[in-house]
């Protein structure tokens, strides 16, 4: 019997409401007991799908997409991350959602994906592993239609100061997204990335996570400031190549210091030989200091 075989699937008849969950997460936090020590083994799943021209919009303005006859690259992640939310806010899940940090992505788009189409959404849990920071676990996404797989993302994400079990779940195999190669040429964006960015693509994402939202909530869970949240600055710098990358691509990003808000960074992009786009999102003050490095392929 397969892992995919061995899951129990369970089907939402709607977008869930994510708040509650955050909220629920959070009290579990400072209470003892309720969490497990290996991954659920759920899928969760919404069928019939319809995307929300108005989302749809509002979530292009944040992160300064195009809308168009195609789906952009990152859309898909927010249809499933919901389920992702729902999946790691049980209290059969072994890492605490308040705090987690997502630390690497990888969206494979298998074709153009129009807005109007019916589509199938399923997230699942695996590879649950250490960390030198912690542990680590991977949320799969899968948006399907008509039956075929149209979009594929693997979000990686991190919980600081965990730990695993023993013997750690390994899904299928896999290992880290690896880092792709480091842009160094000129910028050729700057960002001014406003101290409200967290909350507004909160708005639009479900994800109200407190390291997001809010000076003061965020330094509860360790850090300076607010953070943006990394598919924010992922959609964002993949906007800057809209147009000059194919509909059906894979576009790995692996996030490195987070960007505290508000903040001044720059972004650099530059073509391979394969025809291959690098990105790197660095600071304003500090070149060094890299944000986010990514790839997006044919």
């Amino acid at each position: 019997m397969t892992v995919a075989e061995q899951r129990t699937v369970t089907e939402l008849s709607g977008p869930p409401s994510l708040g509650s969950y955050y909220a629920s997460a959070a009290a579990r936090a400072v209470l003892p007991g309720g969490t497990g020590r290996s991954l659920p083994a759920t899928e969760l799943v919404r069928r019939g799908v319809q995307v929300d021209p108005g989302h749809l919009a509002d979530y292009a303005r944040v992160c300064g997409l195009r809308v168009g006859n195609a789906l952009p690259v990152t859309y898909p992640h927010m249809l499933t991350f919901g389920l992702q939310v729902v999946l790691m806010a049980g209290r059969s899940f072994p890492l605490p959602l308040s705090g987690l940090v997502h630390v690497a992505n990888r969206i494979t788009v298998h074709r153009a994906i129009a807005p109007t189409e019916t589509l199938d959404v399923r997230v699942w849990a695996e590879r649950f592993t250490r960390h030198p920071k912690g542990a680590q676990v991977d949320l799969i996404g899968e948006v399907s239609a008509g039956g075929d797989t149209v979009w594929s993302g693997r979000s990686t994400y991190l919980a600081r100061g965990a730990k695993t079990p023993e013997v750690a779940a390994g899904g299928d195999g896999s290992t880290d997204i690896a880092e792709p190669p480091v842009p160094t040429g000129p910028a050729s964006a700057v960002w001014r990335v406003p101290g409200d960015i967290g909350r507004r693509y909160a708005a639009v994402s479900g994800d109200v996570n407190p390291i997001h939202l809010h000076p003061l909530t965020a330094k509860a869970m360790g850090f300076q400031r607010a953070i943006a949240h990394g598919m924010w600055t992922a959609a964002h710098a993949a906007a800057a190549l809209e147009g000059r990358v194919p509909d059906a691509c894979t576009y790995d990003v692996v996030f490195r210091k987070p960007v505290l808000l508000p903040a001044r960074a720059e972004l650099v992009t530059e073509q391979a030989v394969d025809g291959a786009w690098g990105l790197a999102l660095r600071s304003a003050k500090d070149a060094q200091k890299l944000h986010l490095v990514g790839r997006i392929s044919g």
